[in-house]
């Protein structure tokens, strides 16, 4: 399978814990470049459903190995309950590698993350609350505290104190809030430092070795192209770089080290929280792509925005991340629909654009310009081959390539890992 990025080319919660763990089943090592437990991801294994959200969905395979590299933002006890969970059930924990280098989310991130949403009224970002932001402002700001920190105890001392002072000034004078008590702090991460020592490594090393040997090699993205600091909606993006470009960075590899880069895009288009969704469905049509394709977040439960295709938000993730080819993923969700739509454009004052906005008072104008299609009713859940889907899903899909630009390489019709398509040209690539 060579060296593979696999990213979200959407508004994140395309299903990429699904395709992650089927490629990994080709896969030497697994490694998660970026983000938090902000992301999440359900596996669908048999019978079983497994919730990740810091862990690679390659864990659930014995002979991988995984890793956490130094682009992720670590909460130390949802690590220790994600690793404590799999454990319970049968899943070995033991290939699983964390970079010394990855930084960790404290209460006072979690406590600052709270209190600044809160502050900012009815122009929230709609941010999970868990840190995650404010984790990545003390990375930049170069007061962060790493891994490799936190086993090192007199190291560790020394950050937290100089860490709690500033954090609980701006707490109690700025936000009227509670003090965090350090000796309370400084004892709980301790015993995450003793639970988790063993799993660190110098990732980047571990990484770099596997591609000497010839190994093949998956990185997983998590959240979406659109919630790229850079090159997403913002402010309404997540606080890293969920962007191919990115596994560079979050993994320690070089930009020639990587063969093949794939995005993951439902058939149709999700997105939680606040922002521009230019295709978003308030009516019965998008109450029924949420039911249907259970269109709730993993992490937090809330109901995600649900509309049509967009095909210039899929044009726009193929030329950022240089996509070789799409996954799509819940095709079968939209069987049962009379017609089908997918969005070619958009009106703005009477012209069309083709390539997505930055600027949101343009945005904010745009009219979807779509192009119908008859849907097909026929149960796809058990179709393996391109040939068996019906006439109708293989046109829609086949629009959906021509839009964007992008070949499709595999399509999800349920959510098993066996219920997954696999194109002729994608077959040699998985093969190599």
């Amino acid at each position: 399978m060579s060296t593979v990025v696999l990213i979200g080319a959407q508004w994140g919660d395309e299903g990429k814990g699904k395709v992650t763990d089927f490629l990994a089943q080709r896969a030497d090592l697994v490694a998660r470049y970026q983000g938090g437990n902000n992301a999440g991801h359900t596996v669908v294994v048999e019978d079983r459903e497994f919730k990740l959200h810091l862990i690679p969905s390659g864990i659930l395979y014995p002979d991988k190995i995984c890793i956490i590299g130094s682009g992720v933002v670590i909460d130390p006890e949802v690590l220790l309950r994600e690793l404590e969970s799999l454990e319970k059930q049968g899943i070995s924990t033991a290939n699983l590698k964390i970079s010394e280098r990855a930084h960790i989310i404290f209460p006072y991130h979690q406590k600052l993350d709270f209190v600044e949403e809160e502050r900012k009224g009815k122009n929230k970002i709609g941010t999970t609350c868990r840190g995650i932001g404010p984790a990545y402002m003390d990375k930049s700001a170069r007061v962060g505290i790493r891994m490799i920190d936190l086993v090192d105890p007199d190291e560790f001392k020394s950050l937290l104190e100089r860490n709690l002072e500033g954090k609980n000034h701006l707490l109690t004078r700025v936000y009227n809030n509670e003090a965090l008590d350090f000796n309370r702090v400084w004892e709980t991460y301790v015993r995450y430092a003793a639970s988790l020592k063993g799993y660190l490594a110098d990732t980047s090393l571990i990484i770099n070795e596997a591609i000497k040997q010839g190994q093949s090699i998956l990185f997983e993205g998590a959240q979406g192209t659109m919630l790229d600091l850079d090159h997403g909606t913002y402010p309404y993006v997540t606080s890293s770089h969920p962007v191919a470009g990115a596994a560079c960075i979050g993994a320690g590899i070089g930009p020639t080290c990587i063969d093949w880069v794939i995005g993951v895009a439902k058939a149709y288009t999700t997105r939680v929280g606040g922002g521009p969704f230019p295709t978003e469905l308030k009516d019965d049509t998008g109450a029924y792509i949420r039911k249907h394709g259970g269109e709730f977040g993993t992490t937090t439960g809330r109901p995600r925005r649900c509309g049509w295709f967009d095909g210039v938000v899929g044009r726009y993730s193929g030329r950022i991340n240089g996509l070789h080819c799409f996954a799509v993923t819940k095709l079968d969700v939209l069987s049962g629909l009379e017609k089908v739509k997918i969005c070619t454009g958009y009106g703005y004052r009477g012209d069309i654009i083709k390539d997505f906005p930055a600027n949101h008072k343009v945005l904010r104008e745009c009219i979807p310009v779509y192009e119908e299609l008859p849907g097909w009713q026929e149960d796809i859940s058990g179709c393996r081959e391109f040939s068996e889907l019906p006439y109708n899903a293989r046109r829609y899909l086949e629009r959906i390539s021509e839009v964007t630009e992008v070949p499709i390489g595999l399509v999800g019709v349920g959510s098993r890992r066996s219920q997954t398509i696999i194109s002729d040209d994608f077959s040699e690539v998985m093969d190599r």
